[in-house]
């Protein structure tokens, strides 16, 4: 499954950089995701439970960057193990440019493979779910990077179902 998209951010490209680079931003962004630790240099480790149709698995794998150009593009590449249900690879390709108004566009390119029983489920199954958990992804991110809403709540987390906005602030303490 390939997908290409991008957001429009309403934060500077570093903030937006920084994200990019931060296990507790990537573990809050990930889609069932349970854990997440590591570094941008050494990699990351995560734990994510994800439902395909009728299977459920927990994947354990690791994420790595590469190709990174700083403040302006890296290559996110992830491959996990899901015992029974098979395995799940991809990438995604981001790169950062700066709006006019002040905000970053945030471009993606997403590639995304299945093995095993989850392959079995069939291709639009699988590129449904794989589209899906990227635009989740996406979407978290940057609740998470621009913050409080503009009525200016600040939703605590933890609450089934809440967006999670402020949270950039609490993590690197802006």
């Amino acid at each position: 499954m390939q997908m290409t998209d991008s957001r429009e951010i309403a934060a500077d490209r570093q903030t937006v950089w920084a994200a990019l680079l931060s296990a507790d931003v990537l573990k809050e962004c990930v889609p069932g995701c349970q854990a997440m630790a590591g570094s941008p240099e050494e990699g990351f480790e995560a734990t994510v439970v994800q439902k395909v149709g009728p299977v459920k698995a927990t994947f354990k794998g690791a994420v790595s960057l590469s190709d990174i150009v700083e403040g302006e593009s890296l290559t996110l590449t992830g491959e996990g193990k899901g015992g029974a249900a098979g395995f799940a690879k991809g990438g995604a390709k981001v790169t950062l440019s700066d709006l006019p108004d002040g905000g970053t566009l945030l471009g993606y390119d997403v590639d995304a493979k299945v093995g095993g029983k989850l392959a079995q489920l069939g291709s639009r199954i699988i590129d449904g779910v794989a589209r899906k958990m990227a635009d989740q992804f996406f979407e978290r991110f940057q609740t998470v990077v621009e913050g409080p809403s503009e009525t200016g709540e600040d939703t605590e987390p933890g609450a089934e179902g809440e967006q999670k906005k402020g949270w950039m602030k609490k993590v690197f303490g802006e």
